[in-house]
């Protein structure tokens, strides 16, 4: 289908990760809608988000480890669960926490344009989540804010968005 690569890695991932860049920021058009998502902390860049509505995307998948209560259009949320028996038996962390230890607690959810929390969060234990969409409902939440139409006052706010790979080093 494609790929994402986080455009800004948080935290200790920037000791393992580096940039990515506004290549990989796909919006696809598949029979369920059009799907795109941000990863992790991604998902409060506001000029990222404007760019992907501006792609027109429906269904937006919110990948993280960050439970918090933000977020038109629907969002998906996919937090992961899990327990300190996920590692290796003679692991560090497994060692010190036994098996039982929740050291990602999930939280995964599903929310309409409008707010509504469809599935709510479930931080007790691993599962998988199901909805139905009704894509319908995204332009009733545009009709109270379009961030990309009516309410983007493109005289006064301009977005300008690098598309293009960037290369970490450059030869001359």
């Amino acid at each position: 289908m494609g790929k994402h690569r986080k455009l800004m890695p948080t935290a200790l991932e920037r000791c393992v990760w580096g940039n990515g860049d506004g290549s990989t920021m796909p919006v696809f058009d598949t029979p369920l809608g059009k799907i795109g998502g941000a990863i992790c902390w991604e998902n409060y860049m506001p000029m990222y988000r404007v760019t992907l509505y501006d792609k027109g995307i429906e269904l937006y998948l919110a990948c993280t480890v960050d439970d918090r209560e933000t977020w038109l259009c629907f969002v998906f949320s996919s937090a992961q669960f899990m327990t300190s028996s996920a590692y290796p038996e003679n692991h560090p962390i497994r060692v010190k926490h036994g098996d039982d230890k929740v050291l990602i607690r999930g939280g995964s959810c599903a929310i309409d344009p409008l707010g509504t929390i469809l599935v709510e969060p479930d931080f007790t234990r691993e599962l998988i989540h199901y909805v139905d969409a009704d894509l319908s409902q995204i332009a009733c939440g545009k009709m109270d804010l379009d961030t990309v139409g009516h309410y983007s006052r493109p005289e006064v706010f301009q977005l300008i968005v690098n598309e293009k790979p960037c290369d970490p080093v450059v030869r001359r």
